[in-house]
């Protein structure tokens, strides 16, 4: 039951329209597609797609590095996720993307030997339906108030919408998008790091009477030592985003009474390992949680969906990024229904398999 070899992958994926937010524009997403096979020929798969104004991380960075971590993990116990993961952070500090593909590889893997699904080899079961909201870019007002629109009439009941550069402006997109779209529909909304502490509370303050479920990180991360006082001063509940990456980040988090709420993201953890931490973090403080990504593929959305269905603090799904692309390159995964409920695959493992036509043109690294 140990690693014998790794296989690696990159490809860009299009988008059908550019993703805007406060960070910047995105047009396209690149992927590394991982997949960990044992010794006696299973496998599993993961998947990163680097965020470099998050992470700090890229494609070029990610392949710098992967040999030496998949190295350090061949004859180790697929089963080992303490191991595998102690052994990850051993060969380099961070370098969280990279690491998040070859953590949830191992976990595919684990739970198809076990021939369970992911969601209970985790300790899961399924009791809860799960539904995902849609994502409104960054953009003028009325651009933000035709794609709302446009989202609403696709049968979606919750929204995101993007924030962040100009408080006072952001107020006026809120209430022009709520009076378009009516009471019925949830708002939830992201600012990306894109308020002034002050410029956070005035608008919070001004958007509260047009019902916005919660808002994800208001202010840099490098003043999320501050977070805490926007929180207090808001009548909008606050999400922890960009400022929790790691287990110490939700205790420190909460010990400062921080956020409302945590956002939880495989490719910011690390992977599975970590990020179960930190919701046991959440579950002994009672923390609700939200699972989201970057813009990757169905792989790590169906991981999302396995993972909500773990704990019962797991309350809110940030699942579209998948829908965002112009091809679809993951055979099984989760399945969007009408009504955008998330279902995910009856099989083993996550569910998911590269579609071996779109593997062909993909570039293979090792």
């Amino acid at each position: 039951m140990r690693i014998d070899s790794f296989e690696l992958y990159t490809a860009k994926l299009e988008l059908k329209k550019p993703f805007i937010t406060s960070l910047g524009v995105i047009e396209s997403s690149d992927h590394i597609f991982l997949k960990v096979i044992s010794e006696n020929g299973e496998y599993g798969w993961g998947e990163c797609a680097p965020a470099h104004d998050i992470n700090g991380e890229t494609i070029e960075t990610c392949l710098s590095i992967s040999k030496k971590l998949t190295d350090s993990i061949i004859g180790t116990s697929f089963f080992s996720h303490d191991v595998i993961h102690k052994k990850l952070n051993s060969v380099i500090y961070g370098n969280q993307s990279i690491k998040s593909a070859i953590d949830v590889a191992c976990y595919d893997l684990a739970s198809k030997s076990k021939s369970v699904p992911l969601y209970k080899y985790l300790g899961g079961e399924l009791k809860k339906k799960i539904y995902t909201d849609y994502t409104v870019s960054l953009n003028d007002l009325d651009k933000m108030v035709e794609q709302s629109i446009e989202i609403i009439d696709n049968g979606f009941k919750i929204i995101k919408v993007k924030l962040g550069d100009n408080g006072k402006k952001d107020v006026e997109r809120i209430k022009a998008i709520r009076e378009c779209i009516g009471k019925d529909i949830q708002i939830r909304i992201d600012a990306n790091q894109g308020w002034d502490i002050d410029e956070a509370i005035e608008a919070l303050n001004n958007m509260h009477k047009y019902n916005i479920e919660y808002c994800e990180e208001p202010i840099n991360r490098d003043l999320s030592f501050r977070l805490g006082e926007v929180k207090m001063a808001s009548p909008i509940n606050i999400m922890a985003d960009e400022s929790l990456f790691t287990s110490y980040d939700a205790e420190m988090m909460i010990h400062g009474n921080h956020c409302d709420m945590f956002n939880l993201k495989i490719g910011k953890h690390g992977g599975l390992y970590e990020a179960n931490k930190i919701i046991k973090i959440a579950e002994k403080n009672n923390i609700p949680m939200q699972v989201g990504g970057f813009i990757e593929s169905k792989i790590i959305f169906t991981v999302n969906c396995h993972l909500g269905h773990t704990s019962d603090l797991i309350k809110f799904f940030d699942c579209d990024s998948p829908l965002f692309h112009k091809k679809n390159p993951i055979v099984g995964g989760i399945d969007y229904k009408n009504d955008w409920e998330l279902v995910i695959p009856n099989s083993n493992g996550i569910g998911v398999n590269l579609d071996l036509d779109f593997l062909k043109n993909c570039s293979k690294i090792i």
